[in-house]
């Protein structure tokens, strides 16, 4: 019987109106806590090879003395230390060679009498009557014959050089403790004392769903309005990473009676069931719907006041958690991190892992929505003067985002924004996070990845920020990178970036990249048409639309300057790269934008040439003879990065 209370809610009805309540992040773990109590789960017996990573569910007591025998700890001579009080190197002591030699694995049958030794190698069995091993260095000897003489030239006590039988572990003695997480020293310890099976708690099976029409599993075909299925994968990575056993169940599409019996099955065979996606409040979102009827007490948080990871949902269906994490990657992978790997952790028995703490200043202004808390991904570079956090902002839906963090900033709930030049408190989300050697901020592009390339195979750190062009140049004169690509038009002029380097700051010439309008082939608007002309036709068709490109970027100074004030059908949407603008038109979002021939190309557009521009590097002066630096500016210069440029379609400055 489950107790009725205000804070727990139990019918369909109170269930129904709780999706509408959004509870604070600690709220709500607090609420799936109590219900679920989360405690280990029941011991197994593993091989010894199978127990790394474990938690030990009982003491391990050594049945043996480790070493089991007094053995040598250095190749020489077993002798009685009476025989060498008085031995030096001016005053030798000769000793008789017994008849044998005593190596590791061997069982002794000579007694080591007076004025007696017996040679011995590292490991090998103390014979009776010996208490010391002198080393061969300080010995001499023409033979190792038996009954030959070896000359002593050095004194040694009783015991030394000698490994005594339960010096390192005794008969009796706790190896391990009860909770203690089995390492490769574990192991160690555990093998020598003879152990081959262990007893551990009890892994959590983990079943995994992916759901939506939408998803297309690795290897098959996509149709149009399809994603390739990254949430499974990752997820069932992570729960490894967190100390469970994933059961992958694939993907299941919306209809309702599927998703049901996948649920069902799956909660009968696992521990804890996690879905993605089908969580929020569209008509297509199922998930949430049938948790009521999976047994009690269902659902206790549906809706998280944080950023990313609202539509987050925690339910305990007869005692076993059931999470369903938002369908987008990011969104996904944080409330994963957040919530659900600590619970994994929780039932293998593993201790809490300690989250790692940093303070970073975040240069730039990030806004944020009041009444949520917002995590905010970060990538961090270390500068002179401190540790530097850049957000990274592609949204909830981004695959890479979270991948390329360092960590994350929590902004307050009560705050709309951290001001520029705040220092923030930052959680890292790996110990083994590695910091750049080389920093580069600023515009993308595809020659840029392939020097990057040039530069991570010889062995350099390279932390890549796409910020932008003017974003990598404000960077640069803060001095939080080393290199900064920009391509950007002086609308005065016409000139590329000269205009744009101030002091403390120097041009390092990159290459050139021919700019034109895109478009769809057989179009018939634009085929045949010059660059003037197409223009034309564009701006006179309020039905043409156009997708064009960020503020800040160099593209979007050379729209502004054809355009002249003019904003046409589509002028507001905005993605971050050429790539993006390429995709809008190949979907047919959008008839037309600019962008370069490489990527028109891999897209499948016809390409109206407009303007060569100049992607350089704004290079911070007082870094030009950092190491890596050095090596940038060497692999600009490399015959093979020109070759690499021209199959790109590019050319080196130096070529023009």
């Amino acid at each position: 019987m489950i107790e009725q209370r205000d804070d727990v809610v139990t019918s369909t009805a109170l269930q129904q109106q709780q999706f509408l309540t959004v509870l604070s992040r600690d709220e709500a773990v607090m609420r799936f806590e109590a219900a679920l109590a989360p405690t280990p789960l029941g011991r197994e017996e593993v091989n010894l090879s199978d127990a790394l990573g474990r938690v030990l569910d009982d003491e391990i007591i050594a049945s043996m003395d480790v070493p089991p025998f007094d053995r040598s700890l250095v190749d020489g001579f077993a002798v009685q230390a009476a025989d060498l009080v008085e031995a030096s190197i001016s005053s030798p002591a000769n000793l008789q060679l017994n008849q044998e030699i005593i190596s590791a694995g061997t069982t002794p049958t000579i007694a080591v009498s007076l004025g007696t030794a017996t040679a011995i190698a590292t490991g090998g069995p103390i014979p009776r009557g010996a208490d010391a091993v002198v080393m061969i260095e300080h010995t001499e000897a023409s033979t190792l014959t038996p009954n030959a003489e070896i000359v002593v030239q050095r004194p040694v006590s009783p015991g030394q050089n000698i490994g005594f039988a339960g010096s390192d572990i005794v008969r009796g003695e706790t190896v391990l403790r009860r909770g203690a997480v089995i390492g490769s020293r574990e192991i160690s310890m555990l093998a020598a004392c003879g152990v081959d099976k262990v007893p551990v708690i009890r892994r959590p099976r983990v079943g995994v769903i992916a759901t939506g029409n939408e998803l297309v599993a690795q290897g098959m075909p996509l149709r149009t309005g399809t994603i390739y299925d990254s949430n499974n994968p990752m997820i069932c990575a992570a729960v490894s990473e967190s100390g469970g056993i994933p059961a992958n169940y694939g993907i299941v599409c919306d209809d309702e009676a599927a998703l049901r019996g996948t649920i069902m099955h799956s909660l009968a065979e696992c521990d804890m069931v996690i879905l993605s996606g089908g969580t929020s409040k569209g008509a297509g979102d199922l998930t949430y719907k049938l948790l009521a009827d999976l047994g009690p007490p269902g659902i206790i948080v549906h809706g998280v006041a944080v950023k990313p990871g609202k539509p987050l949902c925690l339910a305990v269906c007869d005692r076993k958690p059931v999470i369903v994490l938002p369908g987008f990657p990011t969104s996904a992978m944080f409330t994963f991190f957040d919530v659900v790997a600590p619970l994994i952790s929780r039932l293998a028995g593993l201790p809490e892992r300690r989250r790692a703490h940093i303070s970073a200043n975040v240069p730039v202004h990030v806004p944020s929505e009041l009444g949520r808390t917002e995590y905010v991904m970060v990538s961090l570079v270390e500068r002179e003067n401190g540790v530097v956090a850049y957000p990274l902002d592609k949204g909830s839906g981004s695959v890479s985002t979270f991948a390329q963090s360092d960590g994350f900033l929590c902004v307050d709930a009560l705050a709309d924004a951290v001001p520029a030049g705040t220092s923030a408190d930052v959680v890292l989300l790996s110990s083994r996070s590695r910091i750049p050697d080389l920093v580069i901020t600023g515009s993308h592009c595809l020659g840029l990845d392939m020097v990057v390339n040039h530069l991570t195979s010889s062995g350099h750190i390279v932390r890549l920020i796409a910020v932008g062009s003017l974003g990598g140049l404000a960077a640069a004169r803060r001095g939080e990178c080393d290199v900064a690509p920009i391509h950007l038009m002086d609308p005065t002029t016409g000139l590329y970036n000269c205009s744009y380097v101030s002091p403390g700051l120097e041009l390092i010439k990159g290459w050139t990249r021919m700019q034109g309008l895109i478009f769809r082939k057989g179009d018939v608007r634009f085929d045949g048409a010059g660059p003037e002309m197409a223009l034309a036709t564009a701006l006179s068709d309020p039905d043409c639309h156009m997708v064009n490109r960020n503020q800040g970027s160099g593209t979007r100074i050379l729209v502004d300057k054809m355009l002249k004030g003019a904003t046409p059908t589509g002028y507001w949407k905005q993605p971050r790269s050429h790539n993006s603008v390429a995709a809008t038109i190949a979907h047919r979002n959008a008839d037309w934008g600019i962008a370069i021939v490489p990527v028109a190309e891999a897209y499948g557009l016809e390409f109206i040439p407009i303007a060569e521009e100049h992607y350089d590097f704004v290079l911070v002066s007082e870094r030009r003879y950092h190491p890596a630096v050095g090596a940038f500016i060497e692999a600009l210069d490399s015959s093979v990065v020109h070759a690499e440029l021209r199959r790109l379609g590019f050319r080196r400055s130096s070529e023009v």
